[in-house]
């Protein structure tokens, strides 16, 4: 069936949490406290499918499973097919393991310096300062490491990192990752982010956060002095489905674009949750509606447990294909897939090329149609544009097929 959404609806409100003070549902620090964490809980606000029981009995030794209040309310509890569900709640699915999938699918470890830093291009380094989110994503990349459920045992080592990167006057530009990290406090996210704003080759700095999207409450009036004190710092958020983008996201978004940051988004591409041109339309445009730019499609990484999540590259490039020419620009994202073992990001579009000459170019626009575009220029005498226009040397005229 054909998704379909109500565009002027923003799901809002405390819904199975209205007995809660607002001042309490609007407190970050109580939303952490008050998260979903065992199974005996979701059983107590849910009917769980068997498979989502195995699941949940398997996840503390795979990636521990935690939901916050507000995120838990976007589910549709009667709807095993929900898109929400099926992001956070465990399936027994994840006990089994797909050829081609690893624990370190994109090869963090092998180009790790020193521990939690991450340098694989050349001029920026990934730093990973803490393991823990506001909630686990069942797809997550780096599940190996985030809640320590397998006994990673990662601990962060700031000082190690910051010194790296001073002594390493090619790296431009740091993203902070992790984990989440803003789940760090105030006082430990300032003190990062002055200690990279010191380094003077150090020309941009980012953030990768589904705070927003789990824990919108997070992004409070203090949080934003701190970016509007070491900005320009760039966010990219993680919003997946449309059902996502509520009312405190819309908010959420607004007070940081509001404090300066310029606000990106990164979608996986999900079986069952938004391989489908109409879902994923909505979701730019909700994106866009709230101050986001869609910025990368990613192909799901080989992580392990994680092949009911994938779905056929040829769906995403389809998605792409739809897109593009049928809305705004802005809103399509770049599809990619991080390569395997670590060879990063590599850019997956449709073929629009047909051919490319020594005196042309052919291909095709978004309708399909072919166009030729001449690489050697033809130098000769000027013509009343009258005369050019009846031969026929408009650049973009269509071929005959």
């Amino acid at each position: 069936m054909a998704y379909i959404e109500d565009r002027a609806a923003w799901f809002e409100g405390q819904g199975l949490w209205q007995h809660i003070p607002a001042s309490d549902w609007l407190d970050w620090t109580w939303q952490l406290k008050n998260r979903i964490t065992t199974i005996e809980q979701l059983e107590r606000l849910m009917t769980l499918t068997d498979d989502e029981r195995a699941g949940c009995l398997h996840a503390n030794q795979k990636l521990a499973l935690a939901i916050t209040p507000y995120f838990f309310n976007l589910i549709d509890r009667h709807d095993p097919d929900c898109p929400i569900r099926k992001q956070v709640i465990p399936r027994g699915a994840e006990m089994l393991v797909a050829d081609g999938e690893m624990l370190d699918s994109l090869g963090e470890d092998a180009h790790s310096p020193v521990p939690g830093l991450v340098h694989r291009y050349p001029d920026r380094v990934l730093f990973l300062v803490t393991d823990r989110c506001a909630a686990y994503c069942r797809y997550c990349t780096r599940s190996r490491l985030v809640s320590n459920a397998q006994d990673y045992n990662f601990h962060p080592e700031y000082e190690q990192g910051l010194r790296y990167i001073e002594a390493h006057p090619e790296v431009r530009d740091v993203l902070l990752s992790g984990g989440d990290p803003l789940l760090l406090s105030d006082k430990k996210l300032e003190h990062l982010l002055a200690r990279l704003r010191a380094i003077k080759h150090v020309e941009f700095i980012r953030i990768g956060s589904r705070i927003p999207v789990f824990l919108p409450q997070r992004i409070t009036p203090e949080l934003g002095e701190i970016f509007k004190k070491y900005g320009p710092v760039w966010m990219s958020i993680h919003v997946n489905h449309p059902k996502e983008a509520t009312a405190e996201l819309r908010g959420a978004c607004e007070r940081l674009s509001f404090a300066g940051v310029p606000l990106g988004n990164q979608s996986v591409l999900l079986k069952g949750v938004n391989d489908d041109v109409e879902v994923m339309k909505a979701l730019i445009h909700r994106l866009l509606r709230m101050r986001v730019r869609p910025y990368y499609l990613y192909q799901m990484d080989l992580i392990t447990g994680g092949a009911h999540f994938k779905a056929d590259v040829r769906k995403g490039i389809e998605i792409i294909r739809a897109l593009r020419g049928h809305t705004t620009g802005y809103a399509i994202p770049q599809y990619v897939i991080d390569a395997p073992g670590g060879g990063g990001k590599v850019p997956i579009n449709p073929d629009y090329v047909e051919n490319v000459t020594e005196e042309e170019i052919i291909f095709r626009n978004y309708e399909g149609q072919l166009f030729r575009y001449p690489l050697q220029a033809k130098i000769r005498p000027a013509a009343p544009p009258a005369e050019v226009a009846s031969e026929g040397f408009l650049l973009s005229a269509p071929l005959v097929e």
